[in-house]
């Protein structure tokens, strides 16, 4: 009877040293946070219970939720968190049916399997969340680099123009004004209107390069989306789309610019309605803490590859087609959000879209 005892002891301890080496194998020859991997980890962890065949794996970590087979309404289980420095409120369990089992057949030694599992879990996930968060970061940096460089030498030609514009303006309206042949008056409107567009454009450009002044002063928050939304509903109603306006406090006052903060919720909303398929909703949330103000403007639409991440709000660069944008929606709204101190991230809307998010002192 004895040797029995010995034998089955051994043969447990056999099942937990294994589910531990294959833990760590199959983690030494993952390269990133992968389904597969965490599939293949509570199976190993499933064989190395006394009844393994009953035994149900259940784990939820990183947004991903796993079990080895469909979790029974009641159970009886040994349960283990997992703490990453990202997250602290999730778990892995192991269930047994409580028609066949109750909580005294579970074993010490598989709650110590299950929290050194925990562990390894732990380690794993957390590794690569900050090398992804390292990455992200770096992108971040270079594209900041990047936009910071285009930005002044957007500013240096945005002012080279000025000049000769204002100069080319000028004399078209004197020469309008003394002119009596209709055919040259013709010419001359057409001179003055494509003056006056690409004055439009350098002024973008200016904004863009953080060189356009502002007047940041106390303004309430909720008015200046309110009339954004109400001035674009032809543009909602027009494509079949719904919008929703979530704010989290009403009298939210930031130091800001009234009429560019306009301007940022006017371009990302037409941008959000352009990328937008009918019967689809458009959020625009207003958010804050005790220092920033949050603007996020979230959709429905194709979202945002992630090779042009790194582009869309540089001058000119757009995914538009022909004749329907000049590209420098997204940079103006880059240059307004520089100016007010803030940045600027976009980010997948899941399952499919984009989601702008602004954060700006709200000081």
């Amino acid at each position: 009877m004895k040797f029995q005892e010995t034998e089955e002891k051994l043969k447990e301890r056999i099942k937990e040293l294994t589910c531990l080496y294959e833990i760590s194998k199959t983690i030494s020859q993952s390269h990133s946070i992968e389904k597969k991997v965490l599939k293949k980890i509570i199976l190993s962890i499933k064989n190395a219970w006394k009844f393994n065949n009953d035994a149900i794996v259940e784990l939820h970590i990183a947004g991903y939720y796993l079990t080895t087979s469909k979790v029974p309404r009641k159970t009886v289980f040994q349960i283990c968190t997992i703490n990453t420095a990202y997250s602290n409120s999730e778990y892995i369990k192991v269930h047994y049916p409580q028609e066949k089992y109750s909580q005294d057949e579970f074993l010490e030694d598989e709650q110590k399997l299950l929290n050194t599992a925990a562990v390894e879990i732990g380690n794993y996930i957390e590794k690569f969340q900050i090398l992804e968060r390292k990455q992200s970061l770096r992108r971040t940096i270079e594209r900041m680099d990047r936009l910071s460089t285009l930005g002044e030498m957007t500013a240096g030609i945005a002012h080279e123009l000025n000049n000769p514009l204002g100069n080319i303006l000028g004399y078209a309206e004197l020469i309008k004004l003394s002119n009596t042949d209709p055919e040259i008056d013709s010419d001359i409107s057409t001179i003055i209107k494509s003056t006056i567009y690409t004055r439009e454009v350098v002024k973008k450009l200016m904004f863009f390069a953080s060189e356009m002044p502002h007047q940041a002063k106390l303004e309430e928050i909720k008015p200046i989306a309110t009339f954004a939304l109400s001035f674009l509903k032809q543009n909602f109603q027009k494509k079949d789309i719904k919008s929703e306006l979530i704010i989290k406090d009403d009298y939210l006052t930031a130091k800001v610019d009234s009429v560019q903060i306009t301007q940022v919720f006017f371009n990302l909303l037409i941008n959000a309605i352009y990328a937008s398929p009918p019967k689809s909703i458009i959020k625009t949330i207003i958010d804050n803490d005790s220092d920033y103000l949050y603007i996020i403007v979230q959709d429905e639409g194709h979202g945002i590859a992630d090779e042009i991440k790194d582009k869309i709000f540089e001058p000119f660069f757009t995914t538009k087609k022909i004749n329907t944008g000049s590209g420098l929606g997204l940079s103006v709204v880059h240059g307004i959000v520089k100016s007010h101190n803030g940045e600027i991230t976009v980010t997948d809307n899941l399952p499919q879209g984009a989601v702008f998010t602004i954060k700006i002192p709200i000081s």
